[in-house]
């Protein structure tokens, strides 16, 4: 086990290098002068040059990776070009909050998928398994930015009972673990909860019919157990990975919201940093559901 998780924390090296680069390429590739953001409409050319030099727009691309790729393995980010506020504080603190919003999301998606994927196996090809396959489908297919839209109108503004935007009250980013602050995260969480429990209901029937068809109990947690884990991990890693639809409809101050919000600044340097912490967190996840399908499967780690 121990050369199974060896080996894959070496590949993950490759990945990580090689993600960081999409990552610095895909925000120097974009037309716009990033400095737009803090340059004032009657900025002088030399305040411009200046400005360049100082975040170190006037060096070639190659130098530019280098000299952000040391500084990101050291912690450090840069500077927010909109707020000039260090992005890596920026970035944690949105991150938490969608780790928030994450948990209970998947709290809510697993728990229904697994509930409505297991009656739908055990019942199959009956009324039941109709209606939770339907179910499954309409949280798979309904847009989930509508569907929050959808929610607010009803629990918002027409019966007033749960509020329609942002984390806390009074406008609060901070996180508490109490009522006033969990009423602001139900209906987030449920709109972020639909995908994913759509998508666990039809992999677990699918399960479900497969190990009622066998006979052996021991094959079968070999069997179902890793592919389960699979679907849940890479879809708490969608969640994790925040949205910037859901986290925008409801003013929640994620990492969905502060990447719509660098991307309409033409903040480079918080853009970045949110794009790398996000595929590190997508990167660190997939690595543990390797490891972790491989304890529940011996099969996998001989392979």
């Amino acid at each position: 086990m121990l050369a199974y998780v060896t080996r894959r924390i070496f590949y993950v090296i490759p990945i990580v290098i090689s993600v960081a680069l999409v990552c610095f390429m895909l925000v120097h590739i974009t037309p716009g002068d990033p400095l737009v953001a803090v340059l004032p409409a009657d900025a002088s050319q030399e305040l411009a040059n200046q400005l360049r030099i100082a975040y170190g727009f006037d060096r070639p691309l190659p130098v530019q990776f280098g000299i952000w790729l040391w500084k990101a393995v050291n912690g450090d980010l840069g500077q927010s070009i909109a707020t000039g506020r260090p992005v890596l504080t920026e970035v944690m603190r949105a991150v938490g909050n969608t780790v928030t919003l994450a948990i209970a999301a998947a709290s809510i998606g697993f728990a229904l998928g697994l509930f409505f994927g297991l009656i739908a196996g055990y019942f199959r090809d009956t009324w039941i398994d109709k209606v939770a396959t339907s179910i499954a489908i309409a949280g798979v297919s309904l847009p989930h930015y509508w569907l929050g839209m959808v929610l607010v109108i009803i629990f918002s503004v027409q019966l007033n009972w749960l509020p329609a935007v942002g984390a806390g009250p009074g406008g609060s980013g901070a996180w508490g673990w109490d009522w006033q602050h969990t009423r602001y995260l139900i209906l987030p969480a449920i709109t972020t909860a639909a995908i994913p429990m759509g998508i666990v209901t039809r992999t677990i029937r699918a399960l479900t019919g497969d190990i009622l068809s066998q006979d052996f109990v021991q094959a079968l947690r070999a069997n179902a157990a890793p592919t389960a884990l699979a679907v849940m991990g890479l879809q708490l890693g969608y969640m994790l990975g925040g949205s910037i639809l859901i986290e925008t409809v409801f003013s929640w101050p994620g990492s969905g919201l502060l990447l719509n919000s660098a991307i309409f600044q033409r903040d480079l340097p918080l853009l970045q940093g949110t794009i790398l912490v996000l595929a590190l967190f997508f990167v660190l996840l997939n690595l543990m559901v390797d490891i972790a399908q491989a304890a529940i499967d011996p099969r996998i780690k001989r392979g």
